[in-house]
């Protein structure tokens, strides 16, 4: 299981340069097939071994070797996040025999929180090429794979959830978008019922508490705008991740 564990945690990290590439490419309507990476400030081909995640990095010293340009430190932080984040998603999977069809498909949603995460934090949308297949993939392996959620949980879950944020969206618009409704409706997929409520509520409550933070320090002025699909995506991979222990607790403490 470790050595499983820590050749999907590797894999990750590749994943993650390719996902930088989706962060960066995506919000700008370019394909995220050709060209093939390049430096964003002179247009130089990378090589091969500028392609390592991590390590190229640091061999770099952070600069493009051909026009010196400043590389940004997110790039390498994308990649730890995304290898450290599959690292815990197969040992958790792992762990609970989850089927290996379902730990694929956690993967690929990790992956997409990941993205979606950033992108909404660069451009304060969650653009419809990567909810509406994220929640079409979520139905589908609900569908088709064993365990929870089961396909019409996962329909429900889907439902009743966005259902709930549409609603809310329509009432406030200034504080939801559409774009949450979505991510929000393609995590009840993925998750089931009820750990897509404790999703959104320790999403929320990382959003209000950073919000919060940020106002008292002077970062943020009070009514200027806060991308909710970083929290959104945190409280889902907490829930996947450690949902079933955090309800065990919970109702160890309830009784």
């Amino acid at each position: 299981m470790d050595f499983m564990s820590i050749t999907i945690g590797f894999l990750g990290l590749l994943i993650g340069s390719f996902l930088n590439v989706v962060i960066y490419r995506v919000p700008r309507g370019e394909s995220i097939v050709s060209p093939g990476s390049h430096c964003t400030a002179c247009g130089y081909a990378l090589r091969p071994w500028q392609l390592i995640p991590v390590l190229s990095f640091i061999i770099q010293k952070g600069k493009c070797s051909n026009c010196q340009a400043i590389i940004s430190w997110r790039y390498p932080a994308v990649e730890l996040l995304t290898g450290i984040l599959f690292f815990f998603t197969a040992a958790m999977s792992l762990y609970m025999e989850i089927h290996l069809a379902r730990l694929a498909l956690n993967l690929v949603f990790v992956s997409v929180l990941i993205a979606l995460a950033f992108i909404d934090l660069d451009t304060f949308r969650l653009p419809d090429v990567l909810t509406l297949p994220l929640l079409g993939l979520g139905l589908l392996g609900a569908f088709l794979i064993p365990g929870n959620p089961t396909g019409w949980e996962s329909v429900l879950s889907a439902l009743g959830a966005g259902g709930l944020f549409l609603v809310i969206a329509l009432v406030y618009p200034q504080g939801m978008g559409l774009g949450d409704v979505k991510l929000v409706a393609a995590m009840g997929a993925f998750l089931g019922f009820p750990s897509i409520f404790l999703a959104v509520f320790a999403g929320s409550f990382l959003g209000a508490f950073i919000g919060i933070s940020l106002l008292l320090t002077d970062k943020k002025r009070f009514r200027q705008q806060i991308p909710f699909g970083p929290y959104l995506a945190l409280g889902a991979i907490l829930t996947l991740l450690w949902g079933n222990q955090i309800f065990d607790w919970y109702w160890a403490w309830v009784r």
